[in-house]
């Protein structure tokens, strides 16, 4: 208190200017004490040039104890919200980079946990191409916390990233990822953000879709698929989740996805979250409270619903996946989800019974569960995903109807849209709460900003750390988000059920992640005009 009251701090930050190495070691030193756990001296810090001079420091010298004191200034002043912006602006991901190949095993891990911290606020930082080689070579390391630190900020610098992305997979970032997750076992600080990173890099880039093979020729379905068994927690079965979508949209991985049980687990999934959402319901209607939604680990039920529900779509674009949902006795709830308030469950809802519907026997199924009507309502909806699917099903539940009714059905459905203005589907609101937003439409990926990690720097406990809102969005406030940054048409990515997050940081060490952003609507290119049109030719 005296130091700071006397002017200590700004006078310690003007004598990072000197040469002497030993002498800057000291003022270093002193300094990480001075800020450790107090915003104040954070504060201070920074309005002094800190972050310029310290910076600055990693990148002129190669004495190690400066290096390392340094770092843990640094370290300290990344959980700051105030200092991370300028850290990050003076260079500091390059600066920290330049040490990952060291020798001192303690100035790495200090590198590391600062990268970490800094990653949520770097996502669009350019030249970082020399830290990702780094970050997926160190992935092969045996230290615990190295792979740790060094998953988590591949998956925050690789959301919403497309140059981020290319870069990872280009030096083989999606093999790295899965010998991680295969040899991590049962440790979720590292299999959350290594699920994480490579949901985003099967995602919304050039090379996606050889991302998506490279998962399957590394052997890595099987693996994947078993993270939805028990003990994992929420969290990373809402980070699987989004994975095993983007992993459909590749053809190829339909029927390997399939036979390893992934169908068989994502409808356990949706029918456990299913059940607990109507129980929060039945629950408000009888007690009048008004706690909205059902969670678990801090992850909103409805979050899982629209994940699984989202996946099966994709996977229902197959026979044999089709084939296998119908036997699952599953339709009967996505005709219910159907009359869901949160327009993106109706989405997905309407978007698988739109696949399903492709066969004769799903039709029928669909019929008898009563969705005419909720379908029909469903014309009239905001969202011209929900309109289109809803459109689509309801024309190939017509298919064995007689003429005169597909004709005037068409007619209808026609005549319904019109009715509409045609501005609304120019609109990018599409009314979803901040904690669905990042979940993708059909036709898009998934991927979010990964929120939580290895425990914070300075905490005394082990596992997760959780913000004190407990949940996510890039830069997540806790392990359970995942997209960041603005809606999809930016170069952003969607998001989706998973989670992922970046790692974040607060002014009292705890590392945070970050919120959802809104994701652009897959059809939102394609003219709905033209689409129905399609879907529904006049007879």
């Amino acid at each position: 208190m005296a130091v700071r009251l006397a002017g200590g701090l700004q006078k310690m930050v003007t004598l990072l200017q000197r040469n002497n190495v030993k002498f800057l070691a000291i003022v270093t030193d002193c300094l990480q004490i001075l800020a450790y756990g107090n915003q104040e001296s954070k504060l201070i810090i920074l309005a002094s040039g800190g972050p310029n001079e310290l910076v600055r420091i990693m990148r002129s010298y190669d004495y190690e104890k400066l290096l390392w004191t340094t770092s843990r200034v640094l370290k300290v002043l990344s959980v700051c919200s105030s200092n991370k912006p300028a850290i990050v602006d003076a260079g500091g991901m390059q600066a920290l980079a330049m040490h990952l190949g060291n020798m001192s095993p303690r100035l790495v891990q200090n590198c590391l946990w600062t990268l970490r911290n800094l990653s949520d606020a770097a996502t669009k930082v350019e030249g970082l191409e020399a830290l990702l080689q780094s970050l997926v070579q160190v992935l092969g390391s045996t230290d615990v916390n190295v792979v740790t630190c060094a998953a988590g900020i591949l998956s925050n610098l690789t959301c919403n990233n497309q140059r981020n992305k290319a870069t990872v997979c280009q030096v083989g970032g999606v093999d790295a990822l899965v010998r991680t997750i295969i040899n991590a076992g049962d440790r979720e600080e590292i299999t959350e953000p290594a699920v994480c990173a490579l949901r985003h890099l099967t995602s919304r880039h050039v090379d996606s879709e050889l991302a998506q093979n490279a998962v399957r020729l590394n052997y890595g379905l099987s693996v994947i698929v078993k993270l939805l068994h028990p003990p994992s927690r929420w969290p990373l079965i809402k980070a699987v989740i989004g994975l095993i979508r983007n992993l459909a949209l590749c053809p190829a991985n339909h029927a390997p996805l399939r036979e390893h049980g992934a169908i068989h687990h994502l409808v356990r999934l949706l029918m456990r979250a299913f059940q607990d959402t109507e129980r929060q319901r039945s629950s408000i209607a009888t007690t009048g409270s008004q706690q909205p939604s059902a969670y678990a680990d801090g992850v909103r039920m409805e979050e899982i619903v629209e994940g699984t529900v989202g996946a099966l779509h994709i996977l229902a674009r197959e026979s044999h996946n089709r084939a296998l949902i119908r036997q699952q006795s599953v339709i009967p709830i996505f005709v219910r989800l159907l009359f869901n308030e949160i327009e993106n469950i109706q989405r997905v809802a309407a978007g698988v019974l739109c696949e399903l519907a492709a066969d004769k026997e799903g039709a029928e199924i669909i019929e008898q569960e009563g969705a005419t009507g909720p379908l029909t309502d469903l014309l009239h909806s905001r969202n011209e995903g929900v309109a289109t699917y809803a459109a689509a099903v309801l024309f190939r539940m017509s298919e064995d109807k007689p003429q005169d009714y597909k004709k005037r059905l068409s007619i209808e459905l026609t005549n319904s849209l019109l009715r509409e203005d045609n501005n609304i589907w120019a609109s990018a609101d599409l009314g979803m709460g901040p904690d669905l937003q990042d979940m993708l439409g059909p036709e898009e990926a998934y991927e979010g900003l990964y929120g939580q990690g290895p425990p914070s720097v300075h905490s005394s406990h082990g596992g997760r750390a959780f913000h004190q809102q407990g949940y996510d969005t890039l830069p997540i406030d806790s392990m359970q988000g995942l997209e960041i940054s603005s809606p999809v048409g930016g170069g952003g990515a969607g998001g989706a059920p998973g989670n992922g997050g970046a790692v974040g940081g607060a002014s009292g060490g705890v590392v945070t992640s970050a919120p959802f952003r809104p994701a652009e609507h897959p059809l939102r290119h394609i003219p709905w005009t033209w689409t129905l049109a399609r879907l529904m030719p006049v007879h």
